[in-house]
Parts: C-alpha cells; structure tokens; sequence
C-alpha cells in the first residue's frame, strides 16, 4: 500500500502509474479528503491547546476559591467539539485507508506501457529447439498424458485454475520440494510452514484484499 504522504508528494508519478495501469482510482477524491484529515488535524491541535487552557485556569480559580461554573461550562463545549472532530477524523481516514488500498503499486519506469505484445526480451538463455512437425501446446500434451484436468479444476474452482493428477501431481509436488530444499540449502533462506488460513489483516496487507475479495 501505497503512504498518503507518498501520493500527496508524488502526485504527477502516481496519475501516470494509474493511467498506465488502466486503473479507475479517484486520485483527486483521496487528495482531497487527505486535505481534510489535515485541516481536522489543526483544528483538534487548536481545541486541544484550548482545552489545556482551560484546564489551567480552572485550577488556577480553584487555589483562589472562585466560581468555575463558567469555565466548566465552556470546557465542556470544548470537549464535546473535540469528540465530534475526532469521530470526523476517523471517518475519513478510515476512508482514505480504504481508498489507498485500491492504488496498484507503481510499475518500474523501464516496463513498457501496454499490453503484452510491448514486452520486451531482457536475456535469453540457450537456444530454442527446432522441430520438423507442429509441437502440441501444454495444455494437448497434459490432456494427452493424463495429468492435468482443465475442465474439473475449472469447475471445483473456477476459470484459469486446473487439477493436477498422477504423475501430473508428483512432478508439481517435486517442483516445489526441489524449490524449497535449493533455497534452503544454497541461498540460506529459512523454510517457514505458515497457517493454511490467514486473517484479513494478513491478506490486506499482502495486497489480496480488497482488490480480490468477491473471489475469495
């Protein structure tokens, strides 16, 4: 998620990354409303100061035994502007929050604006290899060898997700075994066995919520 203070300071950078992102966000909406958590802030400093004010001379007039009724009453009229500032407060940061949350990270200035066909190929790494007949695509071989099951992990779940099977489901399992124990063992990372379930706080703040919540 992207700080307030970052977006207010960065304006022209973060209009282009949703424009280029071909996101909807209402970048003049948070700034504004930003503008009112700011003028709120300064408002609840000048009613604190005055509460303290208050408070002071209140005391004072109590050492000298004098009536307080008066500045009770005007404290009391203090604090009730006080509550109803910070109950605003809240309010609109809670909705720049969920505003903020909305905002895509901003891409690298080096990737290419559009769709994929303006991607470019950074390194290669060996060469192709050349066939003398039309290779099948992944998806005929897998149907072919029986390991993969497009149309049952569709309905299970949903479109774009597949069901491994057999050998299918061994070689993903040994993909991520072979991932896990090279990492592990050459790069010095620690293995971590987390929850199957994580709460909304953990899924916010990876970004998941609550951009893919009707999904989930």
């Amino acid at each position: 998620m992207l700080d307030i203070k970052f977006i207010a300071e960065n304006k022209e950078l973060v209009e282009k990354a949703l424009r280029d992102r071909n996101s909807s966000v209402d970048l003049r909406y948070i700034l504004d409303l930003n503008e009112k958590r700011k003028k709120i802030l300064n408002e609840l400093d000048e009613l604190r100061r005055k509460q303290n004010l208050a408070n002071d001379e209140i005391s004072g007039l109590l050492k000298e035994k004098k009536d307080v009724k008066q500045k009770i009453a005007s404290m009391k009229v203090i604090s009730s502007a006080k509550d109803g500032l910070e109950a605003e407060l809240r309010e609109v940061e809670n909705i720049i929050n969920k505003s903020i949350l909305n905002i895509p990270n901003i891409p690298d200035l080096s990737v290419p604006v559009g769709s994929p066909k303006e991607n470019k190929i950074i390194r290669n790494w060996g060469e192709g290899r050349q066939f003398d007949f039309k290779p099948l695509s992944h998806v005929e071989l897998a149907e072919r060898l029986d390991i993969i099951d497009f149309a049952r992990g569709a309905k299970l779940t949903g479109s774009n997700f597949i069901l491994y099977k057999g050998w299918g489901a061994k070689l993903e399992r040994a993909l991520i075994n072979f991932m896990l124990d090279f990492h592990t063992n050459k790069h010095g990372y620690k293995e971590i066995f987390p929850p199957f379930l994580v709460n909304r706080a953990s899924m916010t703040g990876t970004g998941q919520l609550p951009k893919l919540e009707e999904d989930m």
